[in-house]
C-alpha cells in the first residue's frame, strides 16, 4: 500500500507550480483586473468568461458553476485524478522528487495508474522514435519523404514507427517496469494467444497529445500491402484516451490559436504536419471520428468565444468532402466565432496541396475561405433545377430553415436577401415574404428555446459575481450544479459591505488588520460570512497573514461548502476601479461596525420600551447608560470614520 505524500512535499509542489501556468494550458485567459485573469470554465459551458484565477492566491474561482480551489484542485477536476496523482504529475513537472511516510521516493508502484499510464506512453513514444532511424523501418521514411517530410520534420512531430515483430514493445515496456495489466489497459498491447502482443506492428506513428502535450495515444498508418488492418488505427478508448476530447496539434497550435483568434481544422495527421511546416501554425485535425461538441469545447476555450475569432474547416473538393463541410454547419452555432470553410482545388488535401505547389498553396487555400453560410446556401441550391417554378420553391424551402438558424439578426436578414438572389426570384413582394419566413422560424425556435446547442440543458443563469445558479430539479440534465455554499441574499447592503470586508480580509489582509481581527463574528449578520469570519479567526486572524494564510483559512472551514466560500471570496474582485487602499479599507471596516452598532442601538431601544413599561429603574438606567456610549460611538463612526475604530 502506497504511502501518504508528506506534507511538506505537497506545499513545495504547489509552491513551486504557478496556477496560471497550469490552467493556461486548458484555456486562454485574459487580464481580468486587480491582478486577476479570467477565460471560458472547462467545467461549464458558458458564453462569456466567468472564470477567474488569482495568480496571487494560487486560487481559482467559476462565478458560474462555483467551482473552485487550488492548483491540485484544478488539475484532480479537470483531468478526473486522485489527490495524489495530482501532487505526482506537478511534481514530474516541477522536478520534485517526492517523499512518503512510509520512507522512500516515488517507486513506480506508488505512483497513481494515470501517471503510469502516460509514463508508459511517453517511453513508448521515444522507443517508436528510435525505431524510426533501423534499417526496417526505410519503408516508414520512404512514406514521410515522399509526402514532403524530412527528417527534422519527423523529429518536430515526433513521428516513430512500430516494429513489425509481435511483441517488441511489450517486452521493452516490461523491462521498464510495466506490468501486463497496465500495458493492456495503456491501449499499447493487446491480449494474444501467449499473453500480450502488440497493438501496433509495422506502421508508421504519431503520437496523439492533450492540451497539456501529454502523450495519450497513437495513430498508426498501414505502410505494407500484407498488413490486413485499417489504413489508419487509432488507441482505443481508454482511461487516457477519448477520441471525442483530442485534437491532433493541439498542444503545438494552441499558443498561435490563443495568439490570432483563429483555428484552421484539416482531415487528418500529414495535412496538419503540412500546414505547421507552411505556416499555417493553428491547425489541427481529429483523431479517427468527426469533429463533435467535445472537440468545439476545446476550440471555444482557446477562442474566448471572441466574435471576431474564426474557426476554418477545410475540406477535399470531392462530394465527400462537400458533405464533411455541411456536417460542420451543424456544429457552426456552437461558436460565437465566424465559421468558414476551405475547399482545397482538384481533390487534394493540404499535404498533397504542399507537395504539388509549395508552402504558400497551402497559406492560400486557408486565405480563399468562404464564410459557411454562403457555403452551406450554395450547396443546398445547387441540388435543384433553378429553372422551373417547381424547382426555384423546393430550393427556398430547403434553405429558408438554413437561413433562419443564424443568430445574428442582422447577417440573417442579408443571407435571406441572397437566397433570394440565388434561386433568382425577381419579384419585391416574394423577396419580403422569404424574408417574413425566415424572422418567424427564427422567432419560433427562439420561443421554443432552441438557442442552438450550446445551449441546451443549462438553466440560462447569469448572475452577478458571488450570486449562486438556482438548483436544477431531479433529472434536469447537464447544466451549471447546484450551489455547493449557502444560499445568500447578496441584495442586502449589510451582506454586500460585509461580503466585501471578507474580501479584504483574504486578499488585502494588510489594509484591514490589525483592526479587523477585533471584529466578532456575531458582526456579520450572514451565517456564511460569520463562518469565515471565524475561520479567519481559526487561522491565526488577518493580522499573522503571510504566505500560508489562505491556506489555513481554507483549512480552518468546516466543511467543503464554507471552504468553497473562501476561494470565491479571495477571487472574486473588489468592488473599486482603483487599487485599494487604507482609505477604502478603512470604508469597509466603518460601514460593518456602524451596522453592527445601529442594530445594537435598536435592540437597546426595544428593551428600553419594555423595561419602562415594567417600572425597573435601576435596568432602564445600565441600559440607557449602554445606549448613551453605542450612540456617542456611532457618531464618532460617523465622523471620524476608521480613526474611531
Amino acid at each position: 500500500m502506497a504511502g501518504r505524500i508528506i506534507d511538506d512535499d505537497v506545499k513545495a509542489v504547489r509552491d513551486a507550480v504557478p496556477i496560471d501556468a497550469v490552467v493556461s494550458e486548458y484555456l486562454q485567459l485574459r487580464n481580468a483586473g486587480g491582478g486577476n485573469l479570467k477565460g471560458l470554465c472547462p467545467f461549464h459551458d458558458e458564453k462569456s468568461p466567468s472564470f477567474h484565477v488569482s495568480p496571487s492566491k494560487g486560487l481559482y474561482h467559476c462565478f458560474g458553476c462555483q467551482e473552485g480551489g487550488d492548483t491540485l484542485d484544478f488539475i484532480m477536476k479537470v483531468d478526473h485524478l486522485s489527490f495524489s496523482e495530482a501532487v505526482e504529475r506537478l511534481a514530474a513537472q516541477a522536478g520534485i522528487t517526492l517523499r512518503y511516510e512510509e520512507g522512500g521516493y516515488t517507486p513506480g508502484r506508488q505512483q497513481g495508474e494515470r501517471i503510469r499510464l502516460v509514463e508508459a506512453h511517453k517511453i513508448a513514444t521515444q522507443f517508436y522514435i528510435e525505431q524510426l532511424e533501423r534499417p526496417e523501418a526505410e519503408i516508414g521514411r520512404t512514406f514521410l519523404a515522399c509526402r514532403g517530410f524530412d527528417q527534422a520534420a519527423a523529429q518536430h512531430f515526433a513521428v516513430g514507427y512500430a516494429p513489425a515483430g509481435w511483441d517488441h514493445l511489450v517486452r521493452f515496456l516490461r523491462g521498464r517496469g510495466f506490468s501486463d495489466k497496465e500495458l493492456i489497459l495503456s491501449g499499447l498491447a493487446q491480449d494474444g494467444r501467449r499473453g500480450p502482443i502488440d497493438r501496433f506492428r509495422g506502421r508508421l506513428m504519431w503520437p496523439i497529445r492533450d492540451i497539456t502535450g501529454e502523450v495519450v495515444g497513437f495513430g498508426a498508418r498501414k505502410l505494407r500491402e500484407d498488413d490486413n488492418g485499417p489504413k489508419y488505427l487509432n488507441t482505443p478508448e481508454t482511461p487516457l484516451y477519448k477520441k471525442s476530447h483530442v485534437l491532433y496539434g493541439i498542444d503545438l497550435a494552441k499558443k498561435d490559436i490563443a495568439k490570432t483568434s483563429r483555428a484552421v481544422v484539416v482531415e487528418g495527421y500529414t495535412d496538419v504536419m503540412a500546414c505547421h511546416l507552411a505556416g499555417v501554425t493553428t491547425a489541427i485535425a481529429t483523431c479517427g471520428t468527426a469533429f463533435g461538441g467535445d472537440h468545439v469545447k476545446i476550440l471555444r476555450r482557446l477562442l474566448m468565444d471572441n466574435a471576431a475569432a474564426e474557426v476554418v474547416f477545410t475540406f477535399d473538393g470531392d462530394a465527400a468532402g462537400q458533405k464533411a463541410a455541411l456536417r460542420a454547419f451543424e456544429d457552426d452555432q456552437k461558436f460565437a466565432a465566424e465559421t468558414s470553410i476551405a475547399i482545397t482545388p482538384g481533390g487534394m488535401d493540404p499535404c498533397e496541396l504542399r507537395l504539388a505547389e509549395g508552402d504558400d498553396a497551402v497559406k492560400a487555400l486557408v486565405d480563399s475561405r468562404t464564410p459557411l453560410f454562403a457555403f452551406a446556401l450554395k450547396s443546398i441550391v445547387s441540388r435543384y433545377n433553378l429553372d422551373t417554378e417547381e424547382g426555384r420553391i423546393a430550393a427556398v424551402d430547403a434553405a429558408v430553415p438554413v437561413v433562419a438558424a443564424i443568430k445574428n439578426t442582422g447577417l440573417r436578414d442579408r443571407y435571406a436577401i441572397r437566397l433570394v438572389g440565388m434561386v433568382g426570384i425577381n419579384s419585391q413582394a416574394e423577396e419580403q415574404a422569404i424574408i417574413r419566413r425566415v424572422r418567424a422560424l427564427a422567432r419560433s425556435r427562439d420561443s421554443h428555446g432552441h438557442d442552438g446547442p450550446q445551449d441546451r440543458g443549462r438553466t440560462g443563469h447569469r448572475g452577478a459575481p458571488g450570486q449562486r445558479p438556482p438548483a436544477q430539479p431531479a433529472g434536469a440534465g447537464p447544466g451549471p450544479q447546484p450551489s455547493r455554499g449557502p444560499a445568500l441574499n447578496l441584495r442586502s447592503p449589510a451582506h454586500r459591505v460585509e461580503r466585501e470586508l471578507l474580501k479584504l480580509a483574504l486578499q488585502r489582509p494588510d489594509l484591514v488588520s490589525p483592526a479587523f481581527d477585533a471584529y466578532g463574528a456575531d458582526e456579520f449578520t450572514a451565517p456564511p460570512y460569520a463562518t469565515v469570519r471565524l475561520a479567519i479567526e481559526a487561522a491565526g486572524g488577518a493580522s499573522a497573514a503571510d504566505g500560508d494564510y489562505l491556506a489555513r483559512v481554507r483549512e480552518a472551514a468546516p466543511d467543503d461548502s464554507v471552504r468553497a466560500l473562501v476561494t470565491e471570496l479571495a477571487v472574486e474582485p473588489l468592488h473599486t476601479r482603483r487599487d485599494p487602499d487604507e482609505l477604502y479599507a478603512g470604508t469597509q471596516l466603518v460601514a460593518v461596525r456602524l451596522a453592527a452598532v445601529n442594530r445594537r442601538v435598536a435592540e437597546l431601544h426595544a428593551q428600553l420600551r419594555r423595561l419602562e413599561s415594567g417600572q425597573q429603574s435601576s435596568a432602564v438606567v445600565a441600559v440607557q447608560n449602554e445606549l448613551k456610549v453605542l450612540q456617542d460611538y456611532g457618531r464618532s463612526l460617523q465622523d471620524r470614520g476608521a480613526a474611531a475604530l
